[in-house]
């Protein structure tokens, strides 16, 4: 006798539906798709820091940038395999000679840089070196960082004393895309405001530093304070994050550090209006055709047609903020668009949007001659016209 069951005398069972697979959530498939855009889910997502942020503030309309720093590409290196290599960033001495300067003013538990800070910033006692609370915010991985960072802050804040976080991380969330941002430092005051803290190697001579840097420096720490903001508004109460920051800086031209306080209300308000008009990273992805990647592995001919189908806004500006400057410019100017002569004059001609039209308005050949634009560019033509031709000069060539 079979030791099996008689299989024809019973009526099989029937096996269970498979589950239907689990859609991705929107948030997976934005991340996947980010990948796809990077060349793969092996191609490490270059992060987005606060420079790039502030820069993408200054220009809020280049859909180029957005996406590109939304899904991690290397920047560097898609320049340098379009044939456009960009000169953009910090030489290896500079970095070396700023880690030295840095590790200088918070050496001894930050005695140093505490001192500036109460000394610029008031917000309680004058602190006792070797006293001030200085938290350990390891933790695995930017999201983990993030939620230990939010907790010493909050901890730092009920404890009512001086705390100086080191290399915080913050989460701030860009266009869809959550960006993580290192601050050199955030100090807690006893009174429970909270300050940023910008480190820099460059020098602050009798006082004032180069207003160009400076100006760069508080551009990026508003975008450390937008999102210190929004840790301290998930808090109750939500403490108060300083609109002055500290700038530290060596002072004259030695290594000893200096520090001022430097108002970002307008930089904290343009920054936060500016990113807030960025179009989302996933519309944009939504818009390219199937299969676009920025793998710079692919051929230049290929990649110049992937970056191609997104549109840029190129201008002057762009040489010292973005890595795809010269590959833009170069684009612009084949193009003839009037942005790459500046923002400045492009909102001073109107209606008119590439140098053709400029330069046929200025001939007469067309243009509305009401329209104020037109009528000045042909006043100039005029003018320009009667300086090469001699119009008005005397016999000795002298202008009356």
């Amino acid at each position: 006798m079979s030791d099996f069951p008689d299989s024809a005398s019973r009526v099989p069972s029937q096996a269970p539906p498979s589950p239907a697979p689990t859609p991705p959530t929107r948030g997976k498939a934005l991340r996947h798709r980010l990948a796809e855009l990077r060349g793969g889910s092996d191609v490490p997502a270059q992060p987005l820091d606060a420079r790039a942020l502030a820069a993408l503030a200054a220009n809020p309309g280049c859909r180029r940038r957005a996406l590109l720093d939304g899904a991690g590409v290397d920047k560097t290196a898609l320049a340098r395999s379009l044939g456009s290599p960009s000169g953009f960033g910090q030489s290896q001495f500079a970095f070396m000679r700023g880690n030295a300067f840095e590790a200088r003013v918070k050496a001894d538990g930050g005695a140093e840089l505490l001192r500036l800070t109460h000394g610029r910033l008031g917000g309680g006692p004058e602190p006792v070196p070797g006293e001030a609370a200085v938290p350990d915010l390891a933790a695995a991985g930017p999201e983990g960082r993030a939620a230990r960072t939010a907790l010493a802050l909050r901890e730092a804040t009920e404890s009512g004393g001086w705390t100086l976080l080191d290399h915080p991380m913050l989460a701030l969330d860009v266009a869809g895309t959550l960006a993580f941002l290192e601050p050199d430092a955030v100090v807690v005051h006893p009174d429970g405001g909270w300050t940023v803290v910008e480190i820099k190697s460059f020098p602050m001579i009798d006082g004032s530093a180069d207003a160009a840097k400076v100006g760069a420096a508080a551009r990026q720490s508003a975008v450390y304070a937008l999102a210190l903001e929004r840790v301290a508004a998930r808090l109750d109460p939500a403490p108060r994050v300083r609109h002055h920051v500290l700038l530290v800086c060596p002072k004259d031209f030695s290594n000893l550090p200096t520090a001022s306080a430097i108002d970002v209300r307008r930089q904290l308000a343009v920054t936060g209006r500016q990113l807030a008009r960025l179009t989302r990273v996933e519309d944009i992805a939504a818009e390219l055709p199937e299969g676009t990647t920025f793998d710079v592995r692919r051929p230049a001919a290929e990649l110049t047609a992937a970056v191609e189908t997104v549109p840029a806004t190129y201008a002057p500006e762009c040489l010292s903020a973005c890595e795809l400057a010269f590959h833009c410019r170069t684009r612009a100017r084949e193009k003839g668009e009037v942005t790459s002569l500046g923002r400045s004059i492009r909102g001073e001609l109107g209606g008119l949007t590439s140098i053709g039209e400029i330069l046929a308005a200025a001939a007469g050949t067309s243009g509305d001659p009401d329209d104020p634009a037109v009528a000045t560019l042909r006043r100039a033509a005029e003018l320009r016209h009667e300086a090469l031709a001699g119009v008005g000069a005397d016999a000795s060539g002298r202008w009356g």
